[in-house]
């Protein structure tokens, strides 16, 4: 009789853990320099005025201020024109 041995549990451990992606500051939002504004695989979202980029593409604010998004046009490797949408830090006022 053919039996199958030490088989074992073969389901678990398979799961990647969560990465925590996505936008983490809002627009209107008033944020320190330094601070995690978005984090994201690829540029889905592009720097703007006075952000900057990690090199996992995490845009960190650069200067005290408030975040604001805006859409601009812009032509793709390809030559296709797409809207991306842009995060920008607005200065407090001193």
């Amino acid at each position: 009789m053919a039996h199958k041995k030490a088989g074992g549990s073969t389901s678990n451990g398979r799961d990647s853990i969560a990465k925590r992606r996505g936008v983490k500051r809002s627009g209107g939002q008033v944020v320190s320099a330094g601070e995690v504004l978005i984090r994201q695989k690829g540029f889905w979202y592009r720097p703007g005025a006075n952000t900057h980029v990690g090199k996992d593409w995490t845009i960190h604010a650069s200067v005290d201020g408030q975040v604001r998004f805006s859409e601009k046009r812009v032509v793709k490797f390809s030559g296709k024109r797409e809207h991306c949408t842009m995060v920008h830090i607005e200065p407090v006022k001193a």
